[in-house]
């Protein structure tokens, strides 16, 4: 009997054994939620706007907040690759680490993702601005850009009338061109021509999501020539230009800056009460990660695209400046009303806007 029970006693231990690997193997968490890490390009979680949104869904699925992010590290977590080059070697890690979730922010990530997930079927992930991969382990995720930068595009317009400026011109500062930065100009542009139909627009592109200086220069440029409002679409690229619009108002210059992705109002503080971000084009990329946290949470993770619109609150406008025209608050409310029963329709690609004659030539825009 006595040996019996020491065999039933080596075969439990080998059993409890055997599960705590497997457990630790997979990247469990004690408590059954869902593991996930974020990757990111050089900008990381700190650039106040695209992937500081992305990070702000996945502190909030556990109930965590970016200030006190606790399980950070263990739950969840950020890595950061510095290069291009470092995006394959890294999702490859991750995967073979078992993270439940694995989420890659931008299209830049799009080669890679499609490689991994090739190489690892069972493993979960999901991209932000990618709607091509069709891989049956990867959900992607697009926004309706267009809606949400035809927002900004308008409320900059009605201001720039509000304040009695007869020929405003306006500026375009996108990252590295592709179509999603397409769809942010392309909205941006039919905004600001539902009220001025020959506004002048100048647009650049600075080929790199994390330079302000690059968009700063640009943005001196632009406003020294008269250049009212300039909205960027360039990651950490574009905190330049809100830097530079904080600075011209600080000494007097009626100059504006557009956030982008997240609410940037507090980023163009210059002065009690004053911020040179008139508004922003509020993207929700937290609202994809906590779709596919939940799904993975709730075992009804699968591949496939899901669009999100503002009729899907995926893209809004911040009314958080005091100094926004309510004239042109609501004009922008009256707007989106019209946008989501489709009777304002917002041309997303340049080649479309070009044949309609929705946008000028000789733009920076690509449709690739």
């Amino acid at each position: 009997m006595k040996k019996i029970a020491i065999a039933l006693m080596a075969a439990l231990l080998l059993a409890s054994l055997s599960s705590c690997a497997k457990k630790e193997s997979g990247k469990k968490s004690s408590d059954d939620r869902p593991t996930i890490r974020l990757v990111t390009d050089a900008t990381g979680i700190d650039d106040k706007s695209f992937n500081a949104a992305a990070w702000r869904g996945i502190v909030e699925f556990y109930g965590e907040s970016v200030e006190s992010a606790k399980s950070r590290g263990s739950l969840y977590d950020v890595v950061t690759c510095q290069t291009q080059d470092q995006y394959l070697p890294t999702l490859k890690q991750l995967a073979d680490e078992g993270y439940d979730l694995i989420c890659a922010t931008g299209f830049t990530f799009a080669d890679a993702i499609t490689e991994i997930a090739d190489e690892y079927p069972e493993q979960k992930f999901m991209i932000v601005d990618v709607d091509w991969v069709g891989r049956p382990n990867v959900k992607e995720f697009v926004f309706h850009e267009e809606e949400g930068s035809y927002l900004v595009g308008l409320a900059a317009a009605c201001q720039a009338q509000a304040e009695g400026i007869a020929n405003p011109k306006f500026g375009f500062i996108g990252g590295v061109p592709g179509s999603t930065i397409t769809k942010f100009e392309m909205g941006y542009i039919q905004g600001l021509r539902a009220v001025y139909p020959d506004a002048e627009i100048l647009d650049y592109y600075a080929n790199d999501w994390g330079k302000p200086e690059l968009a700063k220069t640009q943005a001196k440029n632009w406003y020294n020539m008269g250049v009212y409002a300039i909205f960027s679409a360039a990651g950490g690229t574009g905190n330049g230009t809100i830097a530079q619009a904080k600075e011209m108002q600080f000494a007097g210059n009626n100059v504006w800056a557009i956030g982008v992705d997240s609410d940037q109002y507090a980023d163009g503080v210059y002065a009690e009460g004053k911020s040179a971000v008139l508004t922003s084009m509020i993207k929700r990329v937290e609202t994809s990660t906590l779709i596919a946290l939940n799904e993975v949470a709730d075992g009804k993770f699968k591949g496939g695209v899901v669009n999100l619109a503002l009729k899907d609150d995926g893209v809004d406008y911040s009314k958080a400046n005091n100094a926004l025209d309510i004239k042109a608050i609501d004009t922008v409310e009256s707007a989106k009303v019209d946008i989501v029963s489709g009777k304002i329709k917002i041309i997303p690609t340049y080649k479309e806007a070009l044949a309609e004659g929705a946008a000028p030539a000789g733009l920076g825009a690509i449709d690739d």
